[in-house]
């Protein structure tokens, strides 16, 4: 891979990245992370992955992120409207960041330098079938506890989408003793 397209993708996963946290508005974040993923995605590839690269685009930016979706959908989420006035929490955050980062570049440097890449694998690595033969047979029930909570997560959340207010309640009874009243 070039270094310059390399560089690219980096840098336009970064800026999805940021702007799945910077948006406002879930759809726009949920478009974001998409965006995001590809790129991710368009870097495994490049660096002969390219299983990796393709689940993570089908699994991760198709079928997780319309799972999201409708989430978001039946929940009817609305945007966030100006500022939320923690001017201090988000300085505070930022700082926290910083911190982060300069923390993992002082871990990274001494063993950027120490790295040493090697491109030989054994046969079959990163094929389907060693793909399939790991997620089938050895993690398999990995793979289906991770089903089912994501079922679980989806029926959990169309519930609390679909759960009535007290308010709501108080107003449906007016509105059938009204209806009573009349007929």
């Amino acid at each position: 891979m070039p270094p310059l397209l390399f560089w690219f993708l980096a840098a336009l996963s970064i800026v999805a990245a940021l702007g799945v946290v910077v948006q406002r508005n879930p759809v726009h974040c949920l478009l974001a992370l998409v965006l995001t993923l590809i790129s991710i995605a368009v870097l495994f590839i490049a660096q002969d992955a390219v299983v990796v690269g393709f689940l993570q685009v089908i699994v991760y930016a198709g079928a997780i992120m319309v799972l999201f979706l409708f989430v978001i959908w039946l929940l009817n989420l609305p945007a966030e409207t100006g500022s939320t006035g923690r001017l201090a929490a988000k300085f505070v955050g930022a700082i926290g960041v910083a911190a982060l980062l300069a923390e993992l570049e002082s871990f990274a440097m001494p063993a950027r330098l120490q790295v040493k890449f090697s491109a030989t694998h054994a046969a079959g690595y990163g094929s389907m079938e060693a793909l399939a033969q790991a997620l089938f047979a050895q993690y398999l029930i990995a793979f289906e506890v991770t089903s089912v909570l994501l079922l679980v997560a989806v029926v959990g959340a169309v519930a609390l989408a679909r759960r009535s207010t007290a308010a709501e309640i108080q107003q449906r009874a007016e509105q059938l003793a009204r209806a009573e009243k009349a007929a």
